[in-house]
């Protein structure tokens, strides 16, 4: 997991989704805030927290090993720093939300608010739980109903809409070597 949080963010929540995090197994938590007063006050509440879960060694554990906190200089750097990591859980407790929503490109699942833990998206909510993990939200999404239907392309084109992009096609065909495909379409147009 991976949260972004500004000066805004209420410290107990934020540490509560650090530990619902940890509680996994040993995994990465991280927290990227531009304020070192949020961070101090999240790692107080870790300290709280942790003390009533059941979970309290495996949380030990994960957080002593892959708990991270980085302070950035502002929101935008925090946005890259997220982009770059493409988590797959990625919450956002700011006070200017929509702007950094609208810089978050890479994120398995983004839970946008103080209100949206994680826990709403894997019990309720209703999204695919199956997520991109190891920075893979670069290039991959959520497992869908989509990945699961077979897709075929239908391409018809009149003979005058041919004749319209045929130079084109020709060049393009020609500066690959394959001259087949060229005359493909020449022998159409030519007749």
């Amino acid at each position: 997991v991976l949260i972004i949080a500004d000066e805004s963010a209420n410290h107990a929540f934020v540490a509560s989704d650090l530990l619902s995090q940890a509680e996994h197994a040993p995994g990465i938590s991280i927290l990227v805030t531009s304020s070192e007063e949020v961070a101090n006050g999240v790692l107080r509440e870790i300290s709280r927290q942790i003390e009533t879960s059941t979970r309290r060694d495996l949380i030990k554990e994960s957080l002593d090993k892959f708990g991270v906190i980085v302070i950035a200089k502002d929101m935008n750097e925090a946005v890259d720093i997220s982009n770059t990591l493409a988590p797959e859980h990625l919450l956002v407790m700011v006070k200017n939300e929509d702007e950094v929503l609208s810089g978050l490109k890479h994120a398995g699942a983004i839970f946008a608010g103080p209100y949206t833990p994680v826990a709403v998206g894997d019990y309720f909510a209703g999204p695919s739980h199956v997520l991109p993990t190891g920075g893979t939200a670069r290039f991959f999404s959520g497992l869908s109903v989509n990945d699961f239907l077979k897709r075929t392309s239908i391409i018809s084109y009149s003979e005058e809409v041919l004749r319209s992009a045929a130079d084109d096609i020709i060049t393009i065909a020609e500066s690959e070597g394959l001259q087949a495909h060229a005359n493909s379409v020449r022998i159409r147009i030519d007749k």
